[in-house]
């Protein structure tokens, strides 16, 4: 991760691309939780979007940038399609569909241990309406059932989709790269000639302030699991850069006094061991020691509230 990714973009350090060169943008599509981040970190090789077993985790749509000698892919991970409850819903659905018009290729992605099901069906819709060319990805390869009959019905499912529609197809399994090799060739193809979009070891254009943020809710979904599902929004409040350690302190936003009750647990122990997992993921981030201390604030109803989505840093994007 370099830091202050938008001053190093000021600094000119994008080369002039080669005869032949490729680029361009990939829109990653799909329900909630098919493996999107996953697949975009395994993609650019370091994680720069939160993964967790709980459904409709990214909010932001984030840039994965994969710069190889032939080609510069920009992954952009968009939140899960899916029925909005919420004004942060409607603002996510929104977003990812938004995606959906402003990229080069759409790589739809499915869950590959189960059948094509209406959600799938659902978007599919949504991208024969487009005129950007779909690749379909059946993630989760190393997850299928034992049972072969099983395992042939679901990839029978997801070919008739995709032939139905002359999509190209590829199976593999994000979390441990298998097939990748075949998906990445897939996406070079399809991408016209074209420049340099960012300097070469730029893996995300996000600040790190916003990783930062995001680091700490992955943590909160995972020690919490249900408990605090989507009702936490991050406001990093201070980042203060020394020598030999960076110092972090950020504020956990929450909807109820029963949610800020659970994030700082029985003497304070949840909070901690938040704060603990947190520090070591953006230790590595920053790639120094980090102090990291965090506060709990309860913002009754901010989900349904424009403004306070928008001081949150939750917006239609453009």
């Amino acid at each position: 991760m370099t830091n202050g990714s938008f001053d190093y973009l000021e600094s000119n350090l994008i080369p002039t691309a080669p005869e032949g060169f490729r680029s361009g943008f990939v829109g990653i599509v799909g329900r909630p939780n098919v493996g999107k981040s996953t697949l975009m970190n395994q993609m650019v090789g370091q994680k720069i979007a939160i993964t967790s077993p709980i459904a409709q985790t990214t909010r932001n749509r984030l840039r994965g940038i994969l710069t190889l000698p032939e080609a510069q892919i920009i992954f952009v991970d968009t939140p899960g399609i899916h029925k909005p409850h919420h004004e942060l819903g409607h603002v996510l659905v929104k977003n990812a569909c938004l995606a959906i018009e402003s990229v080069d290729i759409i790589l739809l992605v499915v869950d590959g241990t189960v059948e094509l099901g209406g959600g799938d069906r659902f978007i599919a819709e949504l991208l024969t309406r487009t005129s950007v060319p779909v690749i379909l990805g059946v993630n989760k390869a190393d997850q299928q059932p034992q049972n072969s009959e099983a395992v042939a019905a679901i990839d029978q499912s997801y070919q008739t989709l995709a032939s139905d529609r002359n999509w190209p197809l590829v199976k593999f399994s994000a979390l441990t790269g298998s097939g990748l090799d075949l998906l990445q060739p897939q996406l070079v193809e399809h991408l016209d000639p074209g420049p340099y979009y960012y300097p070469p070891d730029l893996v995300t254009d996000q600040p790190e302030r916003f990783i930062m943020g995001e680091l700490i809710r992955e943590q909160i979904l995972l020690l919490t699991r249900e408990e605090v599902p989507h009702s936490v929004a991050i406001a990093i409040d201070v980042v203060e850069e020394a020598p030999t350690i960076t110092r972090i302190l950020a504020t956990i936003h929450v909807e109820r006094d029963s949610q800020k009750g659970i994030l700082i647990g029985k003497g304070g122990k949840m909070l901690k061991d938040i704060g603990t997992a947190a520090r070591q993921q953006i230790q590595k981030l920053v790639m120094g020691k980090v102090y990291l201390e965090l506060f709990v604030k309860v913002q009754p109803k901010w989900r349904q509230s424009r403004s306070r989505l928008a001081e949150l840093g939750y917006r239609v994007e453009e």
